[in-house]
């Protein structure tokens, strides 16, 4: 059984199934109004991982997943832009689900837009309303958290304690409202912003009523699981569970939230590399498959740092694992999985998702098959050769045997390094994105530039 720290209880407990053998997990999907920075791939992959894993285990797992295509956001870069907001959300969340594919992160389920649920956000508003849960103002409609006894809860606060709700987005209409933490639940709309047709006026769903709508609309109440970024776990998961408290709806079961990604003084940061600004840059100048070993090797709570050493040790680390394979060949089919190696696997996995643990499982397993077959001991090294498959198709880690690239290729992956020795990035990515193209992985890293076949 796996068990999962729960924000909520503070305590690691089992992820109770509401239906057995099934998961509902509801992920709060990117807010598409720029390319997705580093922060948003590790949360995307922790929790395809723990699909994958659950998925493995023979566990059916729905996963919705949104994108928030109404927000504050996207309306300033419109505005700054000159540019029809729906134009930007398009191309960001074709840019996003570009980088979800680099990543081999699984497509989710149900993928909700905001836009096609602003019905019945506003039939939800109204009911809040009627349950005296919120109030209009003159500049849009307020959720009252002094209607939820509990408000707080996943913060761990007193709502005496708590100031202005919103996080990092606009703090809207503070002087109206009712208690300092009260949020938007409809914003009336400012000439020249996109607008929908609600009983108080023109407006738009706020961030946080949007979720909380296309979750229980799809999964229904009670579902299994909600997760997300540390980020969000106060205000806006706590203001999606006030919504439906006032409401009398159950929520979520348990809540999971990921650490951030940092700097080297452990401050939250989107970007580390000096070539990688956001995670488009990195799953270009290196292997894909690094960002998710890299994450494997952290637990998902723990905060974690990405640099050139790491991502350098990450490449080696999956380069290394292609080499295995190679190796191993047909052995790694030959014989069942060893048995005590998925069982010390599972263990780790099933304890708050320690993959750290679960990664160190599979590469002893590595290198004791690679041990077997140096002595002649076949049997013993397809066995573990296929667990360490196993548990790579478990992380969703793909394998690439490696295979010898023509001299042309080789030459270009030469010019690579002599372009960016010379400091001429605009070349080395014209040939990256030339090998790309044509099908090939190209890895950066301290000793040069490869090129493998994808």
């Amino acid at each position: 059984m796996l068990y999962l720290y729960d924000t909520a209880t503070q305590e690691v407990r089992p992820l109770a199934m509401r239906q057995p053998g099934h998961v509902s997990i509801y992920l709060c999907g990117p807010t598409v109004y720029g390319p997705p920075h580093l922060g948003h791939g590790r949360a995307t992959l922790v929790y395809d991982i723990l699909r994958r894993y659950l998925t493995w285990t023979g566990i059916q797992v729905r996963l919705v997943s949104n994108i928030t295509d109404i927000d504050d956001k996207i309306i300033d870069r419109a505005n700054k832009e000159n540019r029809p907001w729906s134009e930007i959300t398009h191309k960001c969340e074709k840019i996003w689900f570009e980088a979800m594919v680099a990543l081999n992160v699984e497509k989710p389920t149900d993928i909700p837009r905001a836009t096609d649920y602003v019905d019945q956000m506003v039939a939800m508003i109204g009911e809040l309303i009627l349950r005296d849960g919120a109030y209009v103002t003159s500049d849009g409609v307020y959720m009252s958290v002094t209607s939820v006894s509990d408000y707080g809860l996943l913060a761990h606060q007193k709502i005496e304690d708590m100031l202005a709700g919103g996080g990092d987005r606009e703090v809207f209409g503070a002087g109206e409202k009712k208690h300092p933490a009260d949020f938007a639940l409809w914003k009336f709309t400012k000439p020249g912003e996109p607008a929908w047709p609600s009983p108080w006026g023109e407006g738009r769903p706020g961030w946080h009523t949007e979720c909380v709508v296309m979750s229980l609309q799809l999964l229904g109440e009670g579902f299994d699981l909600h997760c997300g970024g540390a980020d969000l776990r106060f205000p806006h998961h706590e203001n999606e569970r006030a919504q439906a408290a006032a409401l009398g709806k159950r929520f979520a079961n348990h809540w999971m939230h990921n650490g951030f990604v940092v700097d080297a003084e452990g401050e939250k940061m989107s970007k580390s590399l000096g070539n990688v600004a956001n995670l488009i840059d990195l799953v270009q100048h290196y292997d894909p498959r690094s960002y998710r070993m890299l994450l494997l090797q952290t637990h998902y709570r723990s905060p974690v740092r990405v640099g050139q050493d790491n991502i350098d040790a990450s490449v080696k680390a999956v380069t290394s694992i292609d080499g295995f394979f190679a190796r191993l060949g047909e052995l790694a089919n030959a014989s069942p999985p060893d048995e005590a190696t998925l069982l010390a696997f599972r263990s780790a996995m099933d304890d708050d998702l320690d993959t750290p643990g679960a990664t160190a499982v599979m590469f002893d397993a590595i290198r004791r098959a690679n041990t077997a077959v140096d002595a002649g001991d076949n049997a013993t090294a397809g066995a573990l050769a296929h667990a360490a498959r196993e548990m790579c198709t478990a992380f969703g880690l793909v394998v690439n045997a490696f295979a010898a690239v023509s001299d042309d290729i080789a030459q270009k992956a030469s010019l690579i390094d002599e372009a960016r020795a010379s400091k001429d990035f605009a070349t080395a990515d014209s040939l990256r994105n030339e090998l790309q193209a044509a099908g090939y992985v190209v890895e950066t890293t301290k000793e040069g530039t490869r090129v493998r076949r994808g």
